[in-house]
């Protein structure tokens, strides 16, 4: 699905600042070009989470006056669920070496990020390597002892 939004661009610090309109959020840059990639690849993963945890998408709107005194800028971007990179999750499971029951586990606490399209559960490739990267020890955290 296409998606389409106007940004605000302005300078602030030494940064190029980018903040849609229609949206909480914004990104930076150290120049116009990558200002804007760096709006798109914000409004990509936005709209790919909005998607993902069956969110709104807000209405998009046009023509609006800049709040910054910056210029704007048209951001437009397809996202869904099939552009989101992801491995089901017993995939996830036999990545990060673990079972699939743990996976599920991770999914209902936020350690990993993940969506079930019919019968099917995926996991993001990001939060599984991002697991992966942490190198979280096995088994359960110790309990602090109580010092006297």
């Amino acid at each position: 699905m296409l998606h389409v939004y106007e940004f605000e661009v302005f300078e602030d610090e030494g940064w190029l600042l980018a903040f849609p309109y229609d949206m909480e959020g914004g990104t930076q840059g150290a120049d116009f070009k990558e200002v804007c990639e760096m709006a798109a690849d914000w409004l990509q993963g936005e709209m790919e989470h909005r998607v993902m945890c069956d969110l709104p998408l807000p209405e998009a709107t046009f023509d609006n006056e800049p709040r910054h005194g910056g210029r704007n800028i048209v951001v437009a971007v397809s996202a869904g669920l099939e552009t989101i990179d992801a491995v089901t999750a017993s995939e996830a499971a036999d990545m990060l070496g673990v079972s699939r029951s743990r996976v599920s586990q991770m999914l209902k606490t936020g350690q990993l990020e993940g969506y079930a399209r019919g019968r099917v559960t995926f996991v993001t490739r990001a939060s599984v390597e991002a697991r992966i990267a942490e190198h979280p020890k096995a088994g359960r955290p110790r309990k602090e002892m109580a010092r006297a």
